[in-house]
């Protein structure tokens, strides 16, 4: 007679593991174990891109079929708890209550998303998980409802905190005011900023806090002002030496400590001299622009957000600073004028910082079509994303159909940067030149 085999299946994963492993997934591995796993990820990406050029008629093929020599990947200086800026959300959690506050795990098409706490998530830092704890039990306390679907109603939405090492936090917290009149929202403006100030949420010593009311997922300032309620209405950071000024929705790169070995590089790789123009492209607050500003005769910035710009130009004159100017709008719009006129000998170097999406094809095309530019650094947060169709339009032939009748770069080095222990995310530096 054979045994009957007894099913011994692996117990479900607690919905801390869950979440952990969504928004971490290589938390179990051991540091150096991250590092290698990483490698291996943006090889396969050199590797794709060496293969789409090459289709392009373009032999660019290195050893190990890359191409473009790839570093090891730049370990962070800080692997836990690393972020500055954390978004929680607000929806149902595990065990019904729809005022948690906390990350998603699951899918909007699946139709399983549970909003978890994130408490042990390895690298959210200790006073941002304080912070979501403080505006959970807040809104638990309100009888407005959380706003999990706008054509539901409800109010409370999500939560952004942003700390620096200079001790400073600021809280961002989205409601949406469905019918309210402004006598009601009001009354909830000034009941956050009590409870955030007098009652249990003091204890977060927010340095900012502000409100947005906001009928959209996402919404800029321009759109739906940043209210407020209390504090400072700027944080500040300190960055290789110098001191920067952060607004609510200013980009920043999220590992401020990374963000010192990242620019560093960046600044050897431009290989600027005192006569050399430094293009900072998606400049954010200035900070490539600023710690490099000593190595170069000037440089220029182009950053879409209003208020990132107004930081910089605030961080130039605060840091004494005299050789920056900064340019606001989208970069497709700003840079083809700026480059257009551009017949100066200075040798220019573009440095591109672009979010997931991108870079603009007319932005592109406008570096392509400047002569001056013979070195480009492409900082990439997702280079096998969108990232990879810019890399190939840098480097394809001239094409008089799209405007394209600049010579062609080469890649000639890559430099992974860890920006993101835990997570399989990387920020790779691209050297480009002709």
């Amino acid at each position: 007679k054979k045994k009957a085999r007894v099913s011994r299946s692996l117990p479900e994963p607690s919905w801390e593991e869950r979440l952990a492993n969504a928004v971490t997934p290589l938390w179990r591995l051991p540091y150096q174990e991250q590092l290698q796993v990483k490698y291996e990820s943006q090889r396969k990406i050199l590797q794709t891109l060496a293969s789409r050029l090459e289709e392009l008629g373009i032999d660019v093929q290195k050893p190990g079929g890359l191409c473009c020599p790839l570093q090891p990947v730049v370990p962070s200086p800080i692997i836990n708890g690393y972020r500055n800026k954390s978004t929680f959300s607000v929806n149902r959690g595990p065990d019904g209550n729809p005022k948690t506050v906390g990350l998603y795990v699951g899918t909007g098409r699946e139709r399983n998303i549970v909003c978890v706490k994130a408490n042990h998530v390895e690298n959210i830092p200790s006073k941002h998980k304080q912070v979501a704890q403080c505006y959970e039990e807040f809104i638990c306390h309100s009888p407005l409802d959380s706003c999990i679907l706008f054509h539901e109603g409800g109010h409370w939405r999500e939560l952004v905190v942003r700390t620096t090492r200079c001790g400073h936090t600021m809280a961002i917290i989205t409601f949406h005011p469905q019918q309210l009149g402004q006598e009601a929202l009001a009354t909830q403006k000034a009941l956050l900023k009590e409870f955030f100030t007098c009652g249990p949420g003091a204890v977060c010593a927010l340095t900012s806090l502000y409100f947005q009311e906001s009928t959209m997922t996402r919404c800029s300032h321009e759109q739906s002002p940043y209210q407020l309620l209390h504090g400072a209405p700027h944080i500040f950071e300190e960055l290789l030496g110098l001191k920067f000024r952060i607004s609510p929705d200013a980009f920043f790169q999220v590992n401020t400590a990374g963000a010192e070995v990242l620019y560093q590089a960046v600044g050897e790789l431009c290989q600027a001299t005192g006569d050399t123009v430094l293009l900072d492209i998606c400049c954010g607050t200035g900070t490539i622009g600023l710690s490099l500003a000593q190595q170069v005769s000037k440089v220029i910035g182009v950053e879409v957000v209003e208020k990132a710009i107004e930081d910089a130009e605030w961080n130039a004159a605060f840091n004494g600073i005299s050789n920056c100017e900064f340019h606001s709008g989208k970069a497709e719009a700003v840079l083809p004028q700026l480059l257009a006129s551009w017949e100066d000998a200075q040798p220019l170097v573009a440095v591109v910082n672009p979010s997931r999406a991108g870079l603009h094809y007319r932005v592109v095309r406008a570096i392509r079509n400047c002569r001056s530019i013979r070195r480009l650094l492409y900082i990439s947060c997702k280079p096998e994303g969108e990232a990879m169709r810019n890399f190939l339009e840098l480097c394809c032939p001239p094409d008089p159909r799209k405007k394209l009748a600049g010579e062609p770069f080469v890649p000639m080095l890559a430099i992974p940067f860890d920006m993101f222990p835990h997570t399989v995310h990387c920020e790779l530096v691209l050297l480009f030149t002709r």
